[in-house]
């Protein structure tokens, strides 16, 4: 796609499915799962139960939007490899440098809420112990999905520089060297210019 409609569209639909993986990744912060101590009188065992497993379904939900929204872009792009060549500048040097740490900040995005997603899921399930004096219910560290929150905008700010510089950078011509009043000759002098 070029400038223009196709350009303000992907544009809208990868800030609106990057914020929509962080609103989900801030709810799932907020619905972690707690547990609580429970004992039971006729086995004299004690155990956890864990409220909602709402977190899980949120993390899980935020990796599937920010994952659209990078697979929209790459599938646009052509993940800058396939497709039209960029042309040379500054352009493309920033087109590169923007899809670089786009990955980068994507991958670690994805890591926090899948890994915030299956521990919390983990966490839910009861545990059958016997009573220890320093026994305690484990749930998800706090921030662990809120860091995925944040990779979350980091890579969508990131996404939209690199589309933006990678547009640039496929629809600018090349410049063409202008040689107009001097030649180069075989021995390296340059004839006709300014002295």
């Amino acid at each position: 796609m070029g400038e223009g409609k196709g350009s303000s569209l992907v544009h809208l639909l990868v800030i609106v499915l990057s914020l929509v993986a962080f609103g989900f990744s801030i709810a799932a912060e907020r619905r972690r799962s707690t547990g609580e101590l429970h004992t039971d009188a006729a086995t004299n065992q004690t155990y956890c139960v864990y409220h909602s497993d709402a977190a899980t379904g949120y993390g899980v939900g935020a990796f599937l939007f920010l994952l659209s929204s990078e697979s929209l872009l790459m599938g646009v792009t052509r993940c800058m490899c396939l497709g039209r060549p960029l042309t040379p500048g500054g352009n493309r040097a920033w087109a590169i440098i923007y899809f670089l740490a786009s990955w980068a900040t994507f991958i670690v995005a994805e890591a926090c809420l899948i890994a915030g997603a299956k521990k919390n899921a983990y966490h839910t399930q009861y545990r059958n112990m016997i009573y220890a004096d320093n026994f305690s219910c484990e749930s998800l560290r706090k921030g662990i999905f809120i860091a995925g929150a944040v990779f979350v905008v980091a890579t969508m700010i990131l996404n939209v520089y690199y589309y933006v510089y990678f547009t640039r950078a496929t629809t600018q011509p090349a410049k063409k060297l202008n040689h107009a009043g001097s030649a180069v000759g075989m021995t390296g002098r340059v004839y006709g210019g300014e002295s």
